[in-house]
């Protein structure tokens, strides 16, 4: 049996943490492989999952069970698909939308145990992921493998570009390892079926309700930071005027200084020239005396 990847091992272990450790976890693994200079520049390559790419990653090592059902469903009505008239097509994709949901539900539980909130614009993002695997061989192999950096979308008309979204290329057709977490016997859980489900409409309401709780709460956390927000605002902007008042004060200050400065140079050409006429003077005085000393000499002889 082959030895396995290093590089893979290293990052199935790193993609398992909470999303705020990624870096530093990875930054530190490139300090310890820093000998081998390959496997390092490889590991700093590795990017940060999308909050998104996050919780199918985590979904897929928390419940992999649950995870491989629903890959099954998804290869079961690929299978099928030709051999399904237009009437059983809708009811199929109705069912399918109803598992990808159920399991979105499930995937945001785990991440709020995980103290993370995702917001619907990012659960959307998951229960696109999700559908894309059901609807694509190689989507199903790159969520299987929990190495996932953005979230994917296909059509299932063979269209998707699995370009970026997983952190190495040899990801596809590797599982992440299995990483349950605490809790309830996992195996105590009704197993999935596509199936058309009698309580979809209480399900739904309930899912509604809990949509709803979540969007008041994330309000209420986005109102108190909009506030904070709004107070730092003020204050900057008090401060910039009261720069902008100080600025002007020394632009004040700047133009009767110059206004000083010509001022003293027009005194001080003046007084320039008015040096340079007794420096004349003194001159002519200097010579006078001297031309009378010389008279004077010559009286003597």
């Amino acid at each position: 049996m082959p030895d396995a990847d290093p590089l893979l091992e290293i990052a199935d272990d790193l993609y398992a943490l909470p999303l705020a450790d990624f870096t530093p976890a990875r930054d530190a693994l490139v300090k310890e492989h820093r000998a081998d200079k390959d496997l390092a520049a490889s590991i700093k390559g590795l990017r940060k999952a999308s909050v998104a790419a996050w919780v199918v990653n985590l979904l897929v090592r928390r419940d992999p069970d649950q995870v491989d059902q629903v890959l099954a469903v998804g290869e079961a009505l690929r299978d099928a698909q030709d051999n399904l008239d237009a009437t059983q097509l809708r009811e199929f994709t109705k069912q399918r939308r109803q598992l990808t949901a159920s399991v979105t539900t499930a995937a945001r539980r785990m991440a709020r145990e995980e103290g993370v909130r995702t917001t619907e614009s990012v659960a959307e993002q998951v229960e696109a992921t999700l559908t894309a695997a059901m609807l694509e061989p190689d989507a199903a192999r790159a969520v299987r493998s929990g190495l996932l950096v953005s979230a994917l979308s296909a059509t299932g008309l063979g269209d998707l570009d699995l370009g970026g979204a997983v952190a190495v290329p040899e990801a596809l057709g590797f599982s992440a390892k299995a990483r349950p977490a605490p809790g309830p016997d996992p195996t105590q859980r009704p197993q999935l079926h596509v199936v058309p489900d009698p309580d979809a409409d209480v399900k739904a309401r309930s899912a509604a309700d809990e949509r709803l709780a979540e969007a008041r709460s994330a309000l209420k956390d986005h109102e108190k930071e909009h506030r904070a927000a709004r107070r730092s605002v003020e204050k900057l902007q008090a401060r910039t005027l009261q720069v902008q008042s100080e600025i002007d004060e020394l632009r004040g200050r700047i133009a009767t200084l110059e206004d000083t400065l010509e001022e003293v140079d027009e005194q001080l050409a003046e007084a320039e020239a008015a040096q340079a006429e007794v420096e004349e003077a003194v001159d002519e005085a200097r010579s006078e005396v001297e031309a009378a000393r010389e008279a004077r000499e010559r009286l003597k002889g």
